[in-house]
Parts: structure tokens; C-alpha cells; sequence
């Protein structure tokens, strides 16, 4: 199971990730149900850390400075993810061009093996947008395969393009500034810096 960091500190349960995709949702006379959006999405995510003496610098720079500018980590998987996935590398390339507002890319398989598992994140080489896979995919088969996944493609692909998974699925965000606060200390060793609340930078 991989363990991940925020600024250098561990992140640790509970863990929240957010899909935020505004809908417009009306009820016409004959109370028929209309539901509109702009294909507009975001991850959102919250998390607690764990504070040690080599880290508790960086965390407090991160609670109070530098707010307004976008950063990067590697994001997150479920655990449950995780600990299926058995996919031998973290680059693989397209095999098929895709234009935006698909929802399923043709990957090649040759040189990939292994399966990553429904629910994984994961992103293209050409744009900041991270996706999540909706079904399995089966790297050990020998011909090229579709990958499905949400939301839609942000941005047209080529082959000379690839899928990023694992630490290459890096999240650019912005913190939240709703929840802006300091860090306590604990026994003058452990710190709490609360809860934090990262919005993928679009």
C-alpha cells in the first residue's frame, strides 16, 4: 500500500475526495425533472496529516503563505485501488488520436502489463487534468484497448501522447482558502495543522 505526503507530511485517514460538477436542476410544470450542466468538473480533496519535528516548518510555510499560487503532489489512491492494481509501468502511450469530450482513449499494450483496476487516477502527458478510470483494464491481453474513464477528455490527444498513473498522476492545485489557519502543537514534538483542502487547479 503507498503511503503519500503533503508537503512532507504523511497524509492519514480520514480522506475525502470530491467530484464538484455543477448542475442546473429544474422541475417543468408537469414536474418533469431537467438537469443541465456545463461539463464543467473538479477534484476536490480533504485530509489530515501527520506532524513530525522534520516537517513541521514546511507545514506551517504551507498554512500561511503562498495561497494564491498553484502547487503540485502526487494524487492520491484509494486504498482498496491500490491494492489491486498490478500495472508493470506508470507511462503508457496512445495508440489511437482522441478529441475532446471523449470518454475512452485506445492505449497500447505492448511493453505494459498487469491491470489497473476501476477507480484509479490518472492523467495525460499534454494537460494538467486528472481522470479516474470506470472500468478495469486488462494490460496482459495483445492488442491495444480502450480505457474508460470520467470526466470527459479536457484536451484533444495524439499518439505521441501517454497515460500517467501512479506517481507520474500528479495533482496541480490550489489550497483552499476557506479553511486558512496555523498549526498546534502537541507535546512540543507532533503537530496538527487541521484539516486541509486542496482544489485541482483547471
Amino acid at each position: 500500500m503507498s503511503v503519500y505526503y503533503y508537503k512532507g507530511a504523511q497524509i492519514i485517514a480520514p480522506f475525502t475526495i470530491t467530484s464538484n460538477e455543477p448542475m442546473f436542476d429544474a422541475d417543468t410544470v408537469s414536474l418533469k425533472k431537467q438537469r443541465a450542466s456545463q461539463d464543467a468538473q473538479r477534484w476536490e480533496i480533504s485530509f489530515s496529516t501527520v506532524g513530525t519535528v522534520d516537517t513541521v516548518q514546511d507545514m506551517l510555510l504551507a498554512a500561511v503563505t503562498n495561497n494564491q499560487l498553484t502547487a503540485t503532489m502526487i494524487m492520491p489512491q484509494l486504498t482498496a485501488v491500490d491494492s489491486l492494481s498490478t500495472k508493470s509501468n506508470t507511462s503508457t502511450n496512445v495508440a489511437v488520436a482522441a478529441s475532446s469530450g471523449v470518454s475512452s482513449v485506445t492505449m497500447q499494450v505492448a511493453g505494459t502489463s498487469g491491470t489497473l483496476p476501476k477507480g484509479s487516477f490518472f492523467k495525460f502527458s499534454n494537460h494538467d487534468k486528472i481522470y479516474v478510470t470506470t472500468t478495469d483494464i486488462n494490460f496482459d491481453g495483445g492488442t491495444n484497448l480502450a480505457v474508460s474513464f470520467y470526466p470527459n477528455l479536457r484536451a484533444d490527444l495524439t499518439t505521441s501522447h501517454t497515460m500517467l498513473t501512479g506517481s507520474l498522476a500528479v495533482l496541480s492545485y490550489y489550497k483552499s482558502i476557506d479553511n486558512m489557519s496555523g498549526i498546534t502543537f502537541t507535546d512540543g514534538v507532533l503537530s496538527n495543522s487541521g484539516t486541509i483542502e486542496l482544489l485541482e487547479a483547471l
